[in-house]
């Protein structure tokens, strides 16, 4: 759903991003770290603190992907470690907020008779599955594979506006429902495209 919107936003600050002395793939370790700071924020249970720096960690993951085009040096490993680092980033900060409801510094009613840190396990499930359809898919020769209404952006939207509005239980349980629906949404778009 934003990937339009990112890439419209990626390619209006080319011009600004050439200055930056830093080598795309250190942005994308940066945005990394971010993210690991934002996991051990929300485990000490500020969930305010932990939103703004999963925001943080987002303006590096959209910058690193400009300056390499604005540097003319993409590549293929780049690539990869974008995408490996984008996954760690987002476990890690699921990660954290489950620590942070076991430690008793989160506090999140359960839904369902379902604890908390169990919906996260799945929310993190969903994220996976998102990423391995898309990647999976494309190996077998799909070309694109950028649909669904759950994309790491909006995963990290929805846990942002959970984090700051109270919401996080709904926000958690809103990233898991959407995530099994775009895996299901990609895996019909490969069937269609690859039948």
């Amino acid at each position: 759903m934003f990937n339009e919107l990112k890439n419209t936003i990626r390619a209006s600050i080319l011009p600004l991003v050439k200055w930056i002395p830093l080598s795309p793939n250190s942005l994308t370790i940066i945005g990394l770290l971010i993210s690991i700071w934002a996991a051990y924020v929300f485990s000490t249970g500020n969930l305010h603190g932990g939103a703004l720096l999963i925001l943080f960690s987002g303006f590096f993951d959209m910058i690193d992907g400009a300056v390499a085009r604005a540097k003319n040096c993409m590549t293929a490993f780049g690539a990869v470690l974008d995408s490996v680092c984008d996954r760690y980033g987002d476990a890690i900060i699921f990660v954290g907020v489950i620590y942070g409801i076991i430690a008793g510094n989160i506090f999140l009613t359960d839904f369902f008779s379902i604890p908390m840190w169990l919906w996260l396990m799945f929310a993190i499930i969903g994220s996976y599955l998102v990423s391995y359809v898309r990647s999976r898919a494309e190996t077998a020769g799909v070309r694109s594979m950028n649909i669904g209404v759950a994309e790491r952006p909006e995963r990290m939207l929805i846990l942002v506006a959970g984090s700051l509005s109270g919401y996080l239980g709904e926000a958690i349980l809103v990233i898991v429902i959407l995530t099994h629906i775009t895996m299901v949404q990609r895996l019909l778009h490969a069937k269609k495209m690859l039948a």
